[in-house]
């Protein structure tokens, strides 16, 4: 398969409008899209990916007058998200409408939905004319893709057409609020932190285990590259094949050590980098990655929600 890498959105829409995939780039990471309401379309996109079925998709929209299509019941607490910060790089979790392919949700009864804030997606789905299944455009399991470079590392002949943008702004994926409960409830830490949504709803709080998965990032190791990924440095006399990254520079022996390493500015540069740095050090084939923890709050949870669920330990 030929893979068109485009910065044409009618091209790019052309592939969706006859049942194919595309990837795109938003503001969170690239995603990998197909028109939500196509199951032959959708199931495309698990088969690029090699992803599990059970693991449901978000659905991106353009329009917020979308959600009355594809929700059945919007709760109080989704309006106020909605209304604060859609746009943007958050998603909540409804009571969905039958018009919505089982494929996309598991069979649940409920729905993910996420209005994009980056121009280039908001033009691409009003294009396409229909809402967008789209899960991050990485293998499944990898790091997600932050510039449309890491999406042809994984599937260049494999996927039609990749929508080329800029590098991502955010670079985490976004976060993720089940709202069809009593309370409203985190199921995936992102570039949305607790503490801004509690400013309009001070019931959210962090959903720690479920049985019920209804986002994605909730059940598998994800985000993982192919070296081993540890939260500390605990042997000075590093070999080859190591690298670091963090926002507190370790000591001259430690870097004296290291293949590679990534000095992140603050939390904020350390979300945008991660991604791409995990990328950076499988295409130099190093070994073993150490990465800084840090407090989890305020960016800093979806930061080590996304390294927990990459190593293996």
């Amino acid at each position: 398969m030929e893979t068109l890498v485009t910065n044409s959105i009618q091209k790019a829409s052309s592939f969706i409008k006859k049942g194919e995939i595309a990837a795109f780039p938003t503001e969170t990471v690239y995603g990998l899209g197909a028109n939500a309401y196509d199951e032959k379309a959708v199931e495309k996109i698990f088969k690029a990916k090699g992803r599990p079925r059970d693991n449901p998709l978000i659905v991106h929209i353009a329009n917020k007058k979308d959600i009355e299509v594809l929700a059945k019941e919007i709760s109080a607490a989704a309006k106020k998200i909605i209304k604060k910060f859609f746009p943007g790089p958050v998603t909540v979790i409804l009571k969905k409408n039958e018009i919505i392919p089982d494929l996309v949700t598991r069979g649940l009864n409920t729905i993910a939905v996420r209005m994009p804030s980056s121009k280039i997606a908001s033009q691409f789905i009003n294009a396409c004319g229909v809402p967008i299944a789209a899960p991050s455009a990485n293998l499944s399991g990898s790091p997600s893709p932050t510039s449309f470079i890491h999406v042809l590392e994984d599937f260049k002949g494999k996927i039609p057409c990749v929508l080329a943008g800029p590098a991502t702004k955010y670079g985490l994926e976004s976060t993720v609020v089940d709202c069809t409960g009593r309370i409203p409830k985190i199921l995936r830490p992102g570039v949305l932190t607790l503490e801004e949504l509690r400013k309009i709803d001070k019931r959210i709080k962090v959903q720690k285990k479920s049985a019920l998965i209804k986002s994605p990032g909730q059940k598998y190791r994800h985000y993982s590259p192919k070296a081993i990924v540890k939260f500390q440095i605990s042997d000075y006399r590093l070999k080859i094949n190591t690298a670091y990254i963090g926002i507190h520079k370790p000591n001259k022996n430690v870097l004296s050590g290291l293949s590679r390493y990534k000095i992140c500015r603050d939390l904020n540069d350390y979300a945008k980098n991660l991604f791409s740095f995990f990328r950076e050090c499988d295409a130099k084939k190093i070994k073993t990655i150490y990465c800084q923890s840090v407090p989890e709050k305020g960016i800093g949870l979806a930061i080590m929600n996304r390294l927990k669920k990459a190593t293996r330990y």
